[in-house]
């Protein structure tokens, strides 16, 4: 490709008329599919002046690299680059990066990112030579490059385990991370921008060296302390004047204060992955136990006392720390609180700490207030998305009051004494000269250890009653609303009090209701979710029964105010236990419940077209919206059950429902196909018959199938399991309903892509059919027969059940049609096997529903005329009996075992309730305890983390001979439900004995006493409850009479 023509087309895509830009995308878009794209944009690079040519030039081969350097098979149009274009690119690449102006580098990182993660060290094997040229380069820029490389390297093997990272822990790590060191003291005394960009990279490598493992090398004494005194000055280094713009932004992502940043984070990883001998999992003690210690010994004081250094250099207001670096020391204060050795040197400074230091972290900032009233949206997503807040300084700070009042108790009244001097200072100051955003910083802190103030055995629950009427409830009426709002917050946090004046928990009630009509927004969505937890009240519930649509109007208000996943939890539990009082809204809440839905969509797709050109697909544009469409599906879901005994409602919500299931598939939101899968599930369901208009959800279905959503039939297995077991009439009437249902079958068991799981689904489909509609699919039995024996006889199922799956698609085909199906098994000489297969496997089948199909089968096929027995199973035909005999033995259990399921699935939880996490002050005195201050506490995560390796470790030992077992499904319902089977052998038996008296005879000499007895008592069973059927119905018409 002429790289002149290609630039021409380039700058035209800078154009400000609109259509020279259009046509140049549409151009390029063309020249992209051509062999030597890459290489002319490569030139281009090599040789370009013009700043702005030169970035739409990077940012174009970027887009290619990601696209198409490894394609995703779900992008076929993202054509593979060759592998002689690769080879010439990875050539230059290095050099481009090292001769490139800063703008373009930002664009060439990630690229050779990409080509590492694929082509390292397989394909690019003397990149490690050239990085270690680059490293010992005079010039700065060849240094930065290969600084980019060891990185990139890195993280190739952040993830690997020891087996997968022989080489690298022997050629990088020992190898280059020397060089690494010595290149690093050498930075860290520098002041320039560039210095701290090139730091930010050492520190960023080691950090993936270690993430997963730390290496052999660097488990020596003599090389951590080197790499931990490099961290430790970088943490104390001051920032030089080009690390502190004016603006605070800019200095949170300068490169000084990322090296900083991944500086303490190192420390900290050491530390609490490695470094801690009481986190040690199971898994990884032995081989960590030495180096713990050493560290825990002789580094982790060290690396407090720097930390706190810090702290004071912050307080005292001599020295700023980012937001990263306060979250750091923040979490390796509250990694201190667990070793005794570690608590011993922290304990001192707990009450300093708690004043200066994590208080001032939970108080509102001046940008909080600023987003309060500016941005109340945002504002909300910033405070309740804890997940993208995870790293946040009071986030941090929180986590650390939490492990120190729970695991270090006498602590609790440190920080409440401290609580209580804030409120109490704010209650009897003069009102110009309160501090609300300090009263708000206390309530906020106080909900941090909520569950501890109320655990059981505390001797301060009796308290908080008291504590809300004097210091939380007048803040409702508070002049400012971030103090209306964090009094709502409160309230929810305290969920489990137990108010003992009902007063008090009527006027939290009403409080909250009031606020939920509080002119600011975030006060208005704090007292929703402060509502939530009220329910489990019963006079707070009968008070609801009064207003519940009036509180959901407001709730569907807020939810189109602001996107916020929590509110749709709320709902959800309101449409759950007043269903009853919301069954008259239902429709026009369904209906509204859509719009908020469609509205969310409708933004999401609207930013797609922002992004036109990326490929990625919808999946990835639904963020932070995700959550909250979800959340508004579950909720209309929830409603929907709710309405089971309603058919004429469910048919105008299924109306209303149909532009949402439409939107959502058309688009191809996969992210939302669970949730779309279960509502058309749940409106199948619930009406126990299928709608003109679900037969146009069913062919949507049918088309996302189609259309690539093969992995996602276990997602719409109730659905499609539902049109068929419902809809059995319309079926028979549409053919194309059933060929549908056929092609997907086939698809399954075709496609090299798709597992055991979904064939699994495929099998139950083809059940569903044969089991539905009986005589109405002949021409497909035989395929669903010799897709089964096809993968039997090949020996390749390991998993049982996925075995029990194929096996009972052929049984199921021998009750549909036992002659056809014997006649597909002949014609390829399988019947002798299947039967082989089938007996031998007859103990694995433990539910009723096996046990069910088996004996309908068996039936069939011994009440067939005896010349349509194959010659090949005449000899074994007995065997069948012996069968039955198995199955009605095992019957009685399998029925209990049901029984069960069904009791497990109907429990419930009452009202009262306890909570088996509450916080438990297990001693009286507990706090007064010295003894327990100076001890190593085991954490909860610390518990959950050997939990985990232990399942990871049996997981590993796991045979390909899985040994799974089918469990009763409470909430599966078939058509086999209806078959009564002691009636179907007594019939069968009678039929037998009467068609072929001497093919009846010869069966059952084959049988020893004890045999004949168990069928003979099956029989009396058989007889037993017809009498009990006969007696119901009488006295049933008696009383109608």
């Amino acid at each position: 490709m002429e790289a002149n023509a290609l630039r021409q087309r380039i700058e035209a895509t800078l154009s400000p008329d609109t259509n020279i830009r259009r046509q140049a995308e549409l151009d390029l878009r063309r020249a992209e599919e051509n062999p030597g794209f890459v290489d002319a944009l490569v030139k281009i690079l090599e040789v370009e002046q013009e700043p702005g040519v030169k970035q739409a030039t990077v940012v174009y081969l970027k887009n290619k690299i990601t696209r198409a350097w490894n394609p995703s098979d779900e992008y076929p149009q993202n054509k593979r680059i060759s592998n002689n274009e690769k080879q010439a690119f990875r050539a230059k690449l290095i050099p481009l990066l090292a001769n490139s102006p800063t703008r373009v580098r930002t664009q060439l990182i990630p690229i050779l990112q990409t080509v590492l993660h694929t082509d390292y060290p397989d394909h690019w094997p003397d990149i490690l030579n050239i990085t270690g040229q680059l490293l010992g380069a005079q010039d700065v820029n060849q240094v930065y490059a290969g600084l980019q490389c060891i990185l990139g390297i890195c993280r190739v093997y952040r993830f690997k385990s020891s087996e997968n990272r022989t080489d690298f822990e022997t050629h990088v790590v020992a190898g280059a991370f020397p060089q690494l060191l010595a290149m690093g003291n050498k930075l860290v005394q520098e002041t320039s921008i560039e210095a701290g960009e090139m730091l930010r990279a050492v520190m960023k490598a080691f950090k993936h060296a270690i993430y997963f493992e730390l290496p052999p090398h660097l488990k020596e004494q003599q090389n951590i302390v080197g790499w931990c005194q490099l961290f430790l000055n970088t943490v104390s280094k001051d920032p030089p004047p080009s690390a502190m713009p004016e603006d605070q932004d800019e200095r949170e992502t300068n490169h000084w204060w990322k090296a900083k940043k991944w500086a303490y984070g190192n420390l900290n990883r050491l530390f609490v992955r490695y470094g801690n001998p009481a986190a040690l999992t199971k898994k990884n003690g032995d081989e960590y136990k030495a180096f713990s210690e050493a560290f825990l010994q002789n580094f982790a004081p060290e690396i407090l006392k720097v930390y706190l250094s810090q702290v004071e250099k912050w307080v005292a207001k001599t020295t700023w720390l980012s937001k990263s670096a306060l979250s750091q020391i923040l979490t390796f204060l509250d990694e201190c609180v667990k070793p005794k050795l570690m608590w011993g040197h922290l304990e001192p400074h707990i009450e300093s700490l708690t004043a200066h230091l994590i208080f001032p972290v939970l108080c509102l900032s001046e940008e909080d207030l600023e987003l309060f009233e500016s941005e109340p949206a945002e504002y909300l997503h910033r405070k309740l998305n804890y997940y993208e807040q995870a790293s946040a300084p009071d986030v941090a700070a929180m986590n650390f009051i939490n492990s120190m009042t729970k695991l270090r108790k006498k602590q609790t009244f440190t920080i409440l004494n401290f609580i209580n001097g804030v409120v109490n200072r704010y209650e009897s100051a003069p009102d110009n000269e309160k501090n609300p955003r300090e009263k708000e910083g206390a309530l906020k802190m106080i909900g941090t250890f909520a569950s501890v103030l109320l655990g059981k055995k505390s001797p301060i629950a009796n308290q908080v009653e008291y504590f809300f009427v004097r210091h939380v409830f007048p803040e409702f009426r508070s002049l400012h609303g971030y103090l209306r709002a964090r009094a709502c917050d409160v309230l929810e946090k305290f969920e489990a009090l137990e108010f003992r004046d009902e007063n008090n928990l009527l006027l939290a009630y009403r409080n909250i209701l009031q606020s939920m009509a509080d002119p600011e927004l975030p006060v208005r969505v704090e007292a929703a979710l402060a509502l939530q937890p009220l329910i489990r009240h019963d006079i707070i519930r009968a008070q609801m029964q009064q207003s519940i649509p009036q509180i959901m109007q407001q709730l569907l208000k807020l939810a189109n105010e602001v996107d916020v996943d929590a509110l749709a939890n709320v709902m959800e539990d309101f449409v759950e236990v007043f269903s009853s009082e919301l069954t008259p809204f239902a429709v026009a809440l369904t209906e509204q419940l859509r719009d908020t839905y469609l509205r969310i969509i409708k933004e999401v797709l609207e930013r797609s077209d922002e992004k036109e050109g990326e490929e990625e697909g919808m999946g990835n544009l639904l963020d932070d919206k995700s959550v909250t469409a979800l959340g508004v599906l579950q909720t209309i879901g929830t409603l929907i059950l709710t309405l089971e005994s309603s058919p004429e409602v469910l048919l105008h919500l299924e109306q209303a429902l149909m532009p949402l299931i439409k939107i959502t598939l058309d688009n191809k939101l996969y992210d939302l196909y669970t949730e779309i899968f279960e509502i058309v599930d749940s409106c199948t369901f619930a009406s126990k018959s299928i709608s003109p208009v679900m037969w146009e959800a069913f062919e949507l279905m049918h088309t996302t199938f189609k259309a690539g959503a093969e992995l996602y039939l276990e997602d719409m297995l109730p659905a499609f399991e539902n049109f068929i077991q419902f809809g059995p009439a319309q079926m028979s009437q549409q053919p194309k309903y059933i060929e549908a249902v056929v092609e997907m079958i086939k698809i399954v068991f075709e496609d090299k892509k798709v597992g055991g799981v979904d064939r699994i689904c495929g099998c139950r489909l083809a059940e569903a059919l044969m089991l539905s509609l009986r005589g109405n699919i002949d021409e497909h039995v035989g395929i669903f027969v010799n897709l089964a024996m096809t993968i039997l006889q090949n020996n390749e199922v390991k998993i049982k059940s996925y075995r029990i799956h194929l096996l009972e698609m052929v049984i199921n085909a021998l009750y549909y049609n036992p002659v056809l199906t014997l006649q597909v098994l002949e014609a390829n000489g399988n019947t002798s096997k299947f039967f082989n297969m089938w007996f031998q496997g007859m103990d694995s089948m433990t539910r009723v529903h096996d046990k069910k199909l088996s004996i309908t089968a068996i039936t069939s096929l011994i009440t067939m005329p005896a010349s349509n027995v194959p010659h090949s199973v005449q000899e074994g035909w007995p065997r069948l009996l012996h069968g039955l005999v198995k199955l009605f033995q095992t019957l009685p259990q399998a029925e209990k075992n049901r029984e069960e399921a069904k009791k497990e699935n109907d429990f419930q939880l009452n009202s009262d309730f306890s909570d088996e996490d509450d916080e438990e002050w297990t001693e009286e005195n507990e706090w007064e305890d010295e003894g327990n201050e100076t001890q190593d506490v085991n954490s909860e995560s610390q518990a959950y983390l050997d939990f985990l390796s232990e399942e990871a470790s049996k997981f590993g030992n796991v045979t390909t001979e899985n040994d799974d077992e089918l469990e009763e499904e409470s909430l599966l319902e078939t058509p086999l439900d209806n078959v009564e089977p002691y009636g179907v052998l007594k019939g069968s038996l009678m039929r037998l004995q009467q068609e072929q008296p001497d093919f009846y005879g010869n069966l059952m000499q084959h049988l020893d006493q004890h045999e004949q007895q168990i069928l003979q008592a099956a029989v009396q069973r058989a007889d037993s409850l017809e009498a009990q059927k006969l007696q119901t119905h009488s006295q049933t018409n008696g009383n109608i009479a």
